[in-house]
């Protein structure tokens, strides 16, 4: 059974910001001739990673509600120039809308188990919803309504 982890989605308002810092953060790479991946550094290394590499996801929470994901596809332990033990968390740069799924704030990620994870919009009766303008959805989930 596939793991996932949770995460605050730190400096973003939407997952359109998102998106938007992604394809910056790569477009920055191929010109500078590095490969081209996307990766989030954390302090804590996943003990659990050979649960979540390649069919876990990392969800993303943004202004209170988990609201998309992404893929991981590998998880790199580091040491920083300081002697911190770190890691790179490689995730794939499709960004999977989801249902919202309002959560309170926290540090760091959390394990998150595939029966709470919310569903991806693009199945199922919530597809409609991701074509919903993003101030609409977010006023929706405000409310309560999704």
């Amino acid at each position: 059974m596939a793991l996932n982890l949770i995460k605050l989605c730190v400096g973003c308002d939407s997952v359109e910001d998102l998106e938007e810092w992604i394809a910056f953060r790569l477009d920055e790479k191929r010109r500078a001739g590095q490969a081209v991946e996307h990766f989030h550094t954390t302090r804590m290394v996943p003990t659990r990673g050979a649960e979540i590499v390649g069919i876990g996801s990392l969800y993303w929470v943004i202004k209170g509600n988990v609201q998309c994901r992404q893929r991981i596809t590998e998880i790199r332990p580091f040491t920083d120039a300081e002697g911190i033990g770190r890691c790179h968390l490689v995730l794939d740069t499709t960004v999977v809308r989801t249902a919202w799924q309002p959560r309170r704030a926290f540090q760091g990620w959390r394990y998150l188990k595939p029966a709470d994870a919310p569903v991806d919009l693009a199945r199922g009766a919530a597809a409609g919803i991701a074509e919903m303008p993003p101030k609409l959805r977010q006023e929706l989930a405000e409310l309560g309504l999704l």
